[in-house]
């Protein structure tokens, strides 16, 4: 009974062995999940950005009365082609 004891043991700790295998590989994963929770956090800021920028531009009103004046027809007023018709 002592030999079939001693094969006991010696499985239970090869068990235990692949068991701690298992872990260790779990863990070996742990640096490309902590990168891609890293760059899932930078993409969700920079959406909150974007989304706040788009929301500034739609509620901010565009002033296009200070960048383009109506004042071009008054312009061409003042050189109307009978002034330089010249009767020869």
């Amino acid at each position: 009974m002592d030999v079939r004891s001693k094969i006991d043991d010696i499985i239970e700790i090869t068990r235990i062995n692949e068991l701690l295998d298992k872990r260790e590989a779990a863990n070996a994963k742990k640096p490309a999940t902590i990168i891609l929770w890293v760059l899932a956090v930078i993409g969700a800021v920079s959406a909150v950005a974007v989304i706040a920028y788009l929301v500034y531009r739609y509620m901010t009103p565009a002033f296009e009365d200070d960048y383009y004046d109506d004042d071009f027809d008054d312009f061409e007023d003042d050189f109307d082609d009978d002034d330089y018709i010249t009767e020869g």
